[in-house]
């Protein structure tokens, strides 16, 4: 039995434990979260055990109570402190998205991990999910030959005017809309396609972004300046190139389409992870370069991952990641990995984010490590 403990309760920690409920090997021993009301509203809904404080979950009294990992599910802005404090006490982090909102304060968590021999993590996890993998194996497999770009949409069409301050987790907690304007689609969504470009091409080599604030005084009386809108070239060490676009005012477009010599690989929807891929030929008719109009679903024969009920999930398994890391530990494998693509991950966001202060091109110092198919996915 594998046993994690959470720190906050907000509107992602409901998505977490309607993952968790895929894994019954996977054991909560405590949950904690600053505010006491939502800590009360979140374990009774899910029948859970509280802390009385972050210092009573990650170092407890009783050994049968020490986690072999911490969900940090806390905003943006803590996941720097919350993960150094569980680091610092021993303990293996797997942290919401981003990692940190400064580099340095990422390379700092990645330092101590390092030191201490613990992991440090983070998400998006969807790169093991089924549709993510497929999509590899359909690239490695040369279902569209010789792959040469790639254009990937994470628009959410106009949030500003959509009615989320009306938005409740199943256990009822609102969603975060200060922090989510106050950091940026950027940094919150970019991950779902760069964990899926890094995990099949590699290192990201070097950002040429964009990034603009496009609708001002989402927040009322704060001066506070975030891109709701970026756009980025990605320039890979393997030779590929891709061109990755997030925003909350264009229409929903979560689609991802991979360039190859001899065809198309289409998805739809990132964030659904039995999303169809798809393989478009093209060929000549009377001296006409075609793309067909019918597109051939390629598919992984076999069982997969656990699934999550669309109810509540988003239609992601938000638990693929903490379960990867649980299995690492429980194999003695080497998990220096884990938190080396979080580190590059992390650097790449940034450089798109931060495109709207800086000149726009910038060169990674970190690299991404090699990673493997999914046993299910070979």
């Amino acid at each position: 039995m594998a046993k994690i403990s959470i720190i906050g309760t907000g509107f992602v920690a409901d998505l977490y434990m309607r993952s968790l409920e895929t894994y019954p090997h996977i054991k909560i021993l405590k949950v904690f979260d600053q505010n006491p009301a939502r800590l009360s509203m979140f374990t009774k809904f899910w029948n859970l055990t509280p802390a009385s404080s972050i210092e009573e979950l990650v170092s407890p009294a009783n050994p049968e109570d020490r986690p072999d990992l911490i969900l940090n599910l806390t905003n943006p802005g803590a996941h720097y402190a919350v993960s150094k404090q569980c680091l610092e006490a021993g303990r293996n982090v797997y942290s919401e998205k981003p990692l940190a909102t400064k580099m340095e304060d990422a390379f700092d968590l990645y330092d101590i991990a390092t030191k201490r021999g613990l992991i440090i993590t983070s998400a998006p996890c969807s790169y093991l999910s089924e549709v993510a993998q497929t999509l590899w194996l359909a690239i490695r497999q040369q279902q569209i030959g010789t792959p040469l770009l790639v254009y990937a949409e994470l628009d959410d069409d106009f949030i500003t005017q959509a009615p989320y301050k009306k938005w409740l987790s199943e256990s009822g907690a609102p969603w975060p809309y200060e922090d989510e304007f106050k950091v940026g689609c950027t940094l919150e969504h970019a991950g779902y396609y760069l964990t899926w470009l890094m995990m099949i091409f590699g290192s990201v080599k070097k950002v040429v972004a964009a990034s603009a604030e496009l609708v001002k005084n989402k927040i009322p009386n704060t001066e506070i300046t975030t891109p709701d809108f970026s756009t980025a070239t990605l320039f890979f060490e393997s030779g590929m190139v891709a061109r990755i676009t997030c925003g909350i005012v264009a229409p929903h477009n979560h689609s991802l389409r991979v360039i190859g010599d001899k065809g198309i690989l289409e998805i739809n929807e990132s964030w659904n992870n039995i999303a169809k891929v798809k393989i478009r030929k093209r060929f000549v008719v009377r001296r006409k370069l075609v793309n067909s109009l019918f597109a051939r679903r390629f598919k992984i024969k076999g069982k997969t991952h656990p699934k999550v009920p669309r109810r509540g999930a988003a239609a992601m398994n938000f638990a693929l990641g903490p379960a990867e890391v649980l299995s690492a530990i429980a194999a003695g494998h080497s998990t220096t990995h884990l938190a080396e693509f979080a580190l590059h991950l992390n650097e790449v966001t940034l450089a798109i984010q931060n495109a709207l202060d800086s000149t726009g091109v910038q060169l990674m110092q970190t690299r991404c490590p090699t990673l493997k198919p999914m046993p299910w996915a070979k």
